[in-house]
């Protein structure tokens, strides 16, 4: 089975790295003048959305300072002119898309002021480099201009690299040595070969092998950037014993992303406590629900392809009948039938070693993750997102309620009764679900610099049913933006909570259809959002508004 990795895609293992890159890529060009009232809230948030979107150039990036500069000050004069927005007479959904706007100014302020990834994180040049010689040859016309455009860039871009590396935290430092000369068995959506080549730098290898049969005439530009990424590699592991800043933000930092970036009505310590509850309930009804089928044979992983195709089929038939049976949610006309246009997201890999903890999940049964991921979580939620017209809600997407939705739709539907005939894979729910509490506390701890990465993937590596260490220190290493790991179980907390509320205020007139369809109508905005707007609950939203500036909080600890 081949899996092409679309150009335009960021790779699974490095793509969270590269995911808030879109800001730092952004030009200095003069604002147009402000708008009044909230279509100068969409006039703003459209120049944004410009200013983000400059990474699209041909040719890999200028970090130096004067070019992060430049992007940092077009950002200032996006944030005042946000602020001098008066939002008095607004209604609530009004005010609530001027919190979306302005978290997502936040986001970016934060990742200039306190990550600042150019000058700490050599993983993220890595992902960069990455996806380059993934293209396929022979290339043509301007696939064939921007490849060599790419390809000459690369020398250039690794000087500037160790030109820009000054401040690079350890865990960072070794995730990038690791992806530059190995292979770990959790890269999806790579290109599918036989034998992975052996990290970034054997993707160059393969391409200069694929270059020699199909164009040689590239050989000369690829073979230079091979030899970059040789040299990156080797000025990291030269330097590496130099390269000893700690990888987290601190708590401080930390607080402030979690309420302002994300809009999450937490501190860490909040968060801290309601990811080590879930993570105890979760173990606790694991355990009840082993104790259950204790009479009922193990679930086996599929021994072939044909298999394992088979069970995804089924699962699913199930899946869709289910939710239409049960009027769980609408499936609009515009969600196609069958996985050829949805997809699925662990693919069928054989290789010496043992299966990686997704595989072993997906491989027994895949409804967990046709869930999470396929309907009614992601793919169904993004086809969704694509059919709002909302110039900011149908643009913008809470890492939370992506996520938080994904998750809910786990455990929800199995208490709904999905499962009822596969007791066993009411099991794997269980685990994925301790796996994302567990997740989510590693991640304030490595933020809040209480544990090393290679701390964390001990205690996932511990706690965690099936888990592998390859995707332990993954996940481990691999989010340098705070938040994204927690984002999973705070997100499902919310999600349940929002439900209890819904149905204390409606009663036996409420009808989960309903309330799901409502839902994901609001668009993926944080839950705090959503929540004031099913409910009326104000006391999350009147917390956001009381904005402490950053440089303040970073001032005062």
């Amino acid at each position: 089975m081949q899996r092409v990795l679309q150009r335009t895609a960021r790779t699974c293992c490095l793509a969270v790295v590269a995911l808030v890159a879109s800001s730092w890529l952004a030009n200095g060009a003069e604002p147009a003048e402000p708008q009044a009232g909230y279509d100068g809230l969409v006039s703003l948030f459209k120049e944004y959305q410009a200013w983000d979107a400059a990474n699209t150039a041909d040719v890999l990036l200028d970090f130096s300072p004067a070019a992060v500069a430049k992007r940092r000050a077009a950002l200032a004069s996006l944030q005042q002119r946000l602020a001098a927005i008066d939002v008095t007479g607004w209604n609530a959904q009004q005010k609530n898309d001027y919190l979306v706007v302005r978290s997502e100014l936040d986001k970016h302020e934060f990742i200039f002021t306190v990550t600042r990834p150019w000058e700490r994180d050599p993983a993220y040049y890595v992902a960069e480099l990455l996806e380059i010689p993934f293209a396929e040859l022979p290339a043509k016309g301007e696939q064939l201009a921007q490849l060599r455009r790419e390809l000459r860039a690369v020398p250039v871009f690794v000087r500037q690299a160790q030109a820009n590396l000054t401040n690079v935290a350890a865990d960072y430092a070794d995730l990038a040595i690791s992806y530059l000369e190995k292979s770990d068995g959790v890269e999806a959506n790579y290109p599918y070969r036989a034998v992975p080549p052996p990290g970034v730098i054997g993707w160059y290898e393969d391409l200069l092998g694929r270059a020699g049969k199909s164009q040689p005439a590239l050989r000369n530009d690829i073979r230079k950037a091979y030899v970059a990424t040789q040299e990156l590699h080797k000025w990291l592991k030269d330097s590496r014993s130099r390269m000893t800043a700690r990888a987290g933000v601190g708590k401080a930092a930390l607080d402030w992303y979690i309420e302002n970036a994300l809009l999450l009505p937490y501190d860490s310590d909040e968060v801290e406590t309601l990811c080590q509850r879930e993570l105890d309930r979760l173990w606790a009804f694991y355990a009840l629900e082993r104790y259950r089928n204790r009479g009922l044979p193990e679930l086996e992983r599929a021994k072939s392809a044909f298999e394992y195709g088979k069970r995804l089929a089924e699962t699913d038939q199930l899946v869709r009948g289910w939710l239409k049976e049960k009027e769980f949610i609408t499936i609009p006309d515009f969600i196609p039938a069958g996985l050829e246009q949805m997809g699925y997201n662990v693919p069928w890999i054989e290789r010496e070693t043992a299966p990686n903890f997704w595989e072993q999940i997906q491989y027994r049964d895949p409804v967990p993750d046709h869930l999470h991921a396929v309907i009614p979580g992601h793919r169904f939620d993004d086809r969704t997102r694509r059919q709002n017209a909302h110039p900011i809600r149908g643009q913008v997407r809470s890492g939370s309620r992506w996520q938080g939705w994904a998750v809910y739709l786990e455990e929800g539907p199995l208490q709904a009764g999905i499962l009822d005939s596969r007791p066993r894979a009411r099991e794997l729910i269980y685990i994925f679900g301790l796996w994302r509490a567990a997740r989510s506390l590693g991640d304030v701890w490595n933020q809040r610099n209480e544990m090393t990465a290679s701390e964390v993937v001990k205690y996932w590596m511990d706690i965690t049913p099936l888990m592998d260490a390859n995707v332990a220190r993954k996940y481990a290493h691999l989010r340098p933006q705070p938040g994204h790991g927690l984002e999973y179980t705070i997100g499902s907390v919310q999600m349940f909570n929002l439900l209890a509320e819904v149905r204390r205020q409606r009663g036996d007139e409420l009808v989960m259809r309903d309330f799901h369809d409502e839902f994901i109508g609001k668009g993926q905005i944080p839950i705090a959002l959503i929540r004031n707007e099913m409910t009326g609950y104000d006391k999350d939203v009147a917390r956001f508004w009381k904005r402490t500036p950053l440089q303040e909080v970073l001032e005062s600890n």
